[in-house]
């Protein structure tokens, strides 16, 4: 076993007790993202997979209340020790330098957006996110994706595009306003209680929907 196969277990058990996994890698050839003696070569990307963060979070937020933007801070508090001890830079979707995490994970796993602006996974469907990423200077050998159909490409009923009681999902954008003027009165609270209705009216990678009040938190920092 080389080095970096070493380093990508050891961010992997890391990381795999908070429910982060290793979710892909992008290389660089000269043009990465800045970090200290130079640009990267390697950034590892790393989030949840369905509810998988929600039980270690919920725990850690218990002994944290009250704080701002808590589900970003403990992603820090998580990623970033583990960052320095493995030599790397973290890089957090909240944070500045301000990095292109969607298109960082259309290139490590192959990902196209939905109607909704949410990067649609073949497996995983919308119940996924990225919590952070780490860069390293070397380069760090990982198996490439394999390329896969986007999903929405073969789903017949597009029931994401109808079933929203905003109007606020077209095949080509998402409306932000409108789903927050929506949350914040006009609604009937079906979508701040059990999450987004066209959300979940798709099929794709259902049994990965995360818990309800997994649900509840995402809605009620949407409609803010």
């Amino acid at each position: 076993m080389g080095k970096e196969e070493i380093r990508i277990d050891e961010i992997r058990a890391a990381l795999s007790p908070h429910g982060i996994f290793l979710r892909g890698v992008v290389h660089f050839d000269g043009d990465g993202p800045e970090i200290s003696g130079g640009r990267a070569r390697t950034v590892v990307l790393l989030g949840n997979i369905g509810g998988s963060i929600w039980e270690p979070f919920s725990e850690w937020r218990q002994e944290n209340e009250n704080v701002a933007d808590p589900l970003d801070m403990w992603s820090v508090e998580v990623i970033r020790p583990v960052a320095e001890a493995m030599g790397g830079t973290a890089w957090f979707p909240s944070e500045k330098p301000w990095q292109p995490f969607q298109q960082w994970a259309m290139r490590a796993e192959g990902l196209r957006a939905s109607p909704l602006g949410v990067l649609i996974h073949p497996d995983y469907g919308l119940w996924h996110g990225y919590r952070g990423a780490i860069g390293f200077k070397e380069h760090i050998e990982f198996p490439a994706s394999t390329p896969r159909p986007h999903p929405c490409d073969h789903c017949p009923d597009k029931p994401c595009l109808t079933t929203c009681p905003a109007n606020a999902v077209a095949n080509d954008h998402f409306h932000v306003p409108a789903c927050r003027t929506y949350l914040a009165g006009e609604g009937d609270g079906t979508c701040m209680q059990g999450g987004c209705i066209a959300r979940n009216a798709c099929p794709v990678g259902a049994s990965y929907r995360y818990p309800e009040e997994q649900l509840r938190f995402h809605m009620t920092a949407l409609s803010r």
